[in-house]
């Protein structure tokens, strides 16, 4: 789906967490980043994914890791989500898609014989010079640490 791949100089984005921070590509050089990307706040598989990558944390940290959720959804929706979680990680609200649309991951889905647009889970793993070194597309939700760390 994204247009993306594995050796590309990541996207520049800019956007903006649940808090009104924002965060950009280049306040993450000299770490590896974790770009995730889930289709709504507060469902069963985002919150899935989002609670093993918060379980893991520690480790991510441990091997230089910072990591960013996103999704289309609004500052509060991110904010209740987080907190709710305690998610030691901020969540983009994309509201305007701009890094959604960047990362090429926003198209044509179909769930329950239904077709629409949406975000496609997948996840970037960005080395210290912001060169993509992984896409996970098949993402595991409640194993997905496990699938970023191989």
């Amino acid at each position: 789906m994204t247009h993306l791949k594995i050796g590309d100089k990541a996207p520049t984005f800019k956007g903006t967490d649940q808090d009104g921070t924002t965060h950009q590509l280049s306040d993450y050089a000299g770490k590896k980043l974790v770009v995730f990307f889930y289709p709504k706040a507060n469902t069963p598989g985002c919150t899935a994914e989002a609670c093993d990558l918060r379980d893991n944390f520690e480790r991510f940290q441990a091997n230089n890791y910072a990591l960013l959720g996103v999704s289309a959804d609004s500052a509060k929706a991110q904010s209740s989500f987080k907190n709710k979680y305690e998610f030691p990680f901020p969540l983009l609200a994309d509201e305007d898609k701009s890094v959604i649309e960047a990362f090429g991951v926003w198209g044509p889905k179909k769930f329950m014989g239904k077709e629409y647009d949406g975000i496609h889970r997948t996840t970037f793993v960005i080395d210290e010079k912001g060169v993509i070194t992984s896409i996970i597309s098949e993402v595991k939700t409640k194993a997905h640490a496990n699938q970023i760390f191989g």
